[in-house]
């Protein structure tokens, strides 16, 4: 069979505009037709493009297409494949729009099309000078900032149509030629006018070097020997604008000739990235390096791009080292702006950052009013320039949706942060309900929740119960061994009844009888449904909650107040969200209850109840349940396990004329869940902009903690999720039970199975 054609009308020279609702058209520029198959070559389909537009580099193009339907996202092809998956693509379709364009274009287009909303560009700290003096003295405090450059020979990227007649450096000409225009030209620091200075000379092709640079004058020459070019600042009296008093713009010398010997700062090759990495974060280095050579004639490695990049996202984030400083300022802002919300945080002896505590009145509002008494305490990795760790108290609403309560940035997981945190956490939500909590049992979690919450209930996470199984008894099974005793810990753990409790650890005692004896003393009056005495609602884990760690993970990397704004902001989006969506509601029960409920009652019907007087009743079916009405217990376990009417109960109500909504949890009804979210979270206005009172003295001055990310490409490892994933069940109260994904390995393993058996 003949491969497929299609017609890729290929145009370029115009420029992309997005209309009202996000879509992208074409206007202007030129149009070829191109035949393509699945069998083309980019290689010899760029080669093809830069002829017909008369391009001599065909390897420094963009080529952009779009899907069919959709016209808000290009899809950029740079190998073979991306060519052929675009052929895949079109189905019946016999023509493809492709539109080709220099890098430079593409990034021109790419900055002027709208950006994300929660895109913020903060320029905190200035540019360090960009050209250090080689003859001339100079503070070399500034030296650790610079990378060393080498302007590149290669050749030039391709402009379509081309419209500059400087190839060596004709994206630098056409911006930069006029950064310095002569004479009586005003700049606000002389870091701007060193860094309009290196532009100008990249723009024309010279270098130089400095024969006076303080903080009062600047004096400058070509580095050339005998070329007449100089140019003299200094600051302009009675002002802080520096001013250029004298310039001879004459070149004797073959500027364009340079070489090498630029030496560069971070900062600069960041301030020239920056708006590319705004729009594409996954901006990698090896691009930068590369856009970089063929834009501007300049020569980085991996790590110099690399650092680059660390600079220009702090350009665009805010220094984090500012951040810190901002910390008291940002707490007390944020009580200022939620009243009733508690920010605190607090400082080692040499003043750096220690920990930030953190609880909103809208969530201590909501938890008290309308949440269960149940908390999920964990932590998870900050992969921000300095580290640390993110501890969170969340609960859950009454339609099973996560609801964060107090969070903390500390820096590290030790028993120390979480005894103060969950101090903190109990000053904040201040009350008398006995708590359940879900959370880890080590990191002196076990021994603080006694003493800190009198009479609270501590379930121990079975995700971590698991981690310290597989770890304690490491090399003694096999994998299929392993698996099989996974799968009955987790039937132990979620058994109703002593019984299957009981079947459970003894399957387990066949498999091994070190395991039994580990599971026998691992406490199982704190996990397992038979001794529990709290009410956790069949929540066994602490990672409860992916809704947050997907906000944490959009966040972290960020410096530490815009993280926490950004996490408020994020909780304030669904407070509102939840509380628009609740006004729809009809029902007496949440969504999610009510068809829980439903599914319950579908199952009545097949059941006998024996009518006796009083309040209890027999129940038959598969089994023979006793039902009491008045003590809302039925022998299965499931209504007091899960706040909601088992089937055995909704069968007597039936029976005896009552409405099964009368026997729900109150924290299950509509009503309820909209306490939740009656009160709002307030936007913290100028955060990154303190207006300093005259008692500013008094302010602590809070330094960045000791502990910084490594050097180098940073290791990217998912966080530490649960064991689990949706795929395998368990038979509970007669119906499955999702339980999921177990590793069978240590705790970060690749290695998994899925549980067997049904």
């Amino acid at each position: 069979m003949a491969a497929k054609k299609v017609i890729a009308i290929c145009q370029s020279g115009g420029e992309f505009v997005a209309d009202k609702d996000g879509a992208l058209s074409y206007a202007g520029g030129e149009a070829y037709a191109i035949d393509i198959d699945q069998q083309t070559q980019l290689d010899d389909f760029r080669a093809e493009v830069a002829e017909m537009f008369g391009c001599g580099a065909a390897d420094a193009m963009t080529i952009k297409y779009f899907l069919p339907g959709n016209k808000r996202t290009l899809i950029t092809i740079s190998k073979d494949k991306d060519l052929q998956r675009m052929v895949s693509f079109l189905g019946d379709s016999g023509t493809v729009d492709v539109f080709v364009m220099s890098e430079e274009a593409a990034a021109g287009n790419l900055s002027n099309m709208p950006a994300s909303r929660s895109s913020r560009t903060t320029v905190s700290e200035q540019v360090v000078p960009l050209v250090v003096p080689v003859d001339a003295a100079y503070d070399m405090t500034n030296t650790s900032d610079q990378l060393d450059l080498d302007v590149c020979d290669g050749r030039p990227l391709c402009s379509i149509p081309a419209s500059s007649s400087d190839e060596k450096h004709r994206r630098a000409a056409t911006q930069w030629e006029n950064t310095i225009t002569g004479v009586d030209q005003r700049f606000n620091s002389f870091s701007e006018f060193r860094e309009a200075l290196h532009k100008y000379s990249i723009a024309h092709g010279f270098a130089y070097r400095y024969k006076k640079n303080d903080s009062h004058r600047v004096s400058v020459k070509c580095k050339s020997e005998g070329c007449p070019w100089r140019i003299y600042a200094s600051r302009l009296a009675t002002t802080q604008l520096v001013c250029i008093k004298k310039m001879n713009a004459e070149h004797t010398c073959e500027g364009a000739t340079v070489k090498a010997g630029y030496r560069a700062t971070r900062g600069w090759v960041g301030s020239i990235i920056k708006e590319k990495l705004k729009v594409s974060p996954n901006y990698r280095p090896k691009d930068i390096a590369d856009d970089i050579r063929r834009e501007y004639g300049i020569q980085l490695n991996y790590s110099q791009a690399w650092r680059a990049k660390e600079i220009a996202r702090e350009q665009l984030q805010g220094s984090y080292k500012e951040a810190y400083k901002l910390l008291p300022f940002f707490c007390d802002k944020i009580k200022e702006t939620n009243p009733g919300s508690f920010a605190t945080f607090t400082t080692k002896e040499d003043s750096s950052f220690h920990r930030l505590f953190v609880s909103f009145h809208a969530s201590i509002s909501g938890f008290q009013q309308g949440c269960r008494p149940l908390l999920f305490l964990d932590s998870t990795v900050l992969n921000s320039k300095y580290q640390g760790m993110l501890l969170s108290a969340t609960s859950i609403d009454g339609d099973d949706g996560i609801f964060p309560v107090a969070i903390a940035v500390v820096d590290d997981e030790t028993e120390d942060n979480w005894h103060w945190f969950l101090q903190e956490l109990k000053s904040a939500i201040s009350t008398s309900q006995q708590i359940t909590f879900v959370a880890d049992f080590q990191n002196g979690l076990k021994k603080s929740l006694a003493e800190i919450f009198d009479n609270c209930h501590h379930s121990y996470c079975l995700r971590h119960l698991i981690e310290k199984l597989n770890k304690d008894l490491k090399g003694q099974f096999s994998h299929e061994a392993r698996r099989f005793m996974i799968n009955d810990f987790y039937a132990a753990a979620h058994a109703p009844r002593l019984e299957g409790f009981q079947r459970a650890v003894e399957n387990i005692r066949g498999i091994s009888p070190d395991a039994y004896d580990w599971v026998v003393q691992s406490e199982p009056e704190h996990w397992a449904n038979a001794f529990f005495a709290g009410a956790r609602y069949n929540h066994m884990t602490s990672d409860f909650g992916q809704e947050f760690y997907s906000w944490v993970s959009e966040a972290h990397e960020l410096p530490i107040t815009q993280m926490i704004d950004t996490l408020r902001g994020r909780m304030m989006e669904s407070i509102y969200a939840r509380r628009v969506d609740s006004a729809q509601w009809g029902s007496r029960l949440t969504t999610s209850m009510e068809e829980k409920l439903q599914m319950e009652a579908s199952l009545s019907h097949l059941l006998q109840v024996l009518l006796s007087e009083g309040s209890t009743f027999e129940v038959r079916g598969d089994s023979v349940d006793i039902v009491n009405v008045d003590h809302w217990d039925c022998t299965c376990k499931g209504w007091q396990l899960t706040g909601l009417p088992c089937c055995h109960a909704i069968a007597v109500f039936d029976c005896i004329d009552r409405s099964p909504y009368d026997f729900c949890s109150r924290y299950f009804t509509v009503e309820t869940y909209r306490l939740a979210y009656a009160e709002s979270i307030n936007p913290v206005p100028n955060v990154d902009k303190p207006v300093l009172s005259e008692s500013a003295e008094a302010v602590v001055t809070v330094t960045p903690p000791p502990t910084k990310r490594p050097p180098g490409r940073p290791k990217m490892k998912p966080r530490a999720g649960p064991l689990l994933s949706p795929h395998c069940k368990i038979e509970i109260r007669g119906y499955p039970l999702s339980i999921g994904l177990i590793a069978v390995g240590t705790w970060g393993n690749t290695e998994t199975a899925m549980l067997g058996g049904w």
